[in-house]
């Protein structure tokens, strides 16, 4: 993709402390068999060397830009991705995720055929162990529900239109994906797709979601 040309799809990668983990994050999106994107990555304050890896992407792939911030948070960093997106289309991958070749393609392709439809969620496959597979209900703390009731940030994808209605996360203490989702289904027409192209990773160290759980629960 020339520089100087606009992307179809902007995906956003916000990271903290994950050197380890990203460059598979970043392959997996370099394999897509959609070629026309930009990766926009937020290191949101990362200590551990997560610019030397990402400049090492950047010096072979124009398609990769990097943005480094003081540390403020996962929403924040989301928001600033986005405000520095061009793409037609935007979506997420987190650090301790990947995409499925066809993350990209299939998308696409369903809005393409739904041509009404902005926002799309879901679509992942769970990797890691069963008793991560469940997650306190945020409606309703006293109970838990399966992943695949959630609305999982990596799996959002969306026109460009959306951001006319709903323009950033709000930085509130759990669930900013859902909040972010409602916010959206107010406004403009949503759906849930079911082929799992998002690769999610349960297993990770110190994910968001284990510590709130856990917060949640005491």
């Amino acid at each position: 993709m020339n520089r100087r040309q606009t992307p179809l799809v902007s995906i956003i990668l916000c990271t903290y402390n994950r050197a380890a983990l990203l460059p598979a994050a970043v392959r997996s999106v370099q394999r897509q068999t959609v070629t026309d994107w930009e990766l926009i990555i937020i290191d949101d304050g990362s200590t551990d060397g997560t610019e030397r890896i990402v400049r090492r992407f950047i010096s072979e792939d124009a398609r990769i830009r990097y943005h480094y911030q003081p540390n403020a948070g996962l929403a924040r960093a989301r928001n600033e991705g986005m405000r520095r997106s061009v793409g037609a289309f935007l979506c997420f991958v987190d650090s301790d995720d990947e995409l499925r070749r066809d993350h990209l393609s299939l998308r696409l392709e369903y809005l393409t055929l739904h041509p009404r439809t902005e926002f799309i969620h879901g679509g992942m496959k769970l990797i890691g162990p069963r008793s991560k597979h469940y997650v306190v209900d945020m409606t309703d703390t006293s109970r838990k529900i399966h992943l695949r009731r959630c609305h999982i940030g990596g799996t959002f994808f969306f026109r460009r239109s959306v951001r006319r209605h709903v323009r950033t996360f709000r930085p509130i203490p759990f669930g900013e994906d859902f909040d972010f989702y409602t916010r959206v289904a107010r406004r403009c027409r949503t759906a849930k797709v079911a082929f799992p192209t998002y690769l999610y990773h349960l297993d990770s160290a110190d994910r968001l979601c284990d510590i709130h759980t856990a917060r949640l629960l005491k």
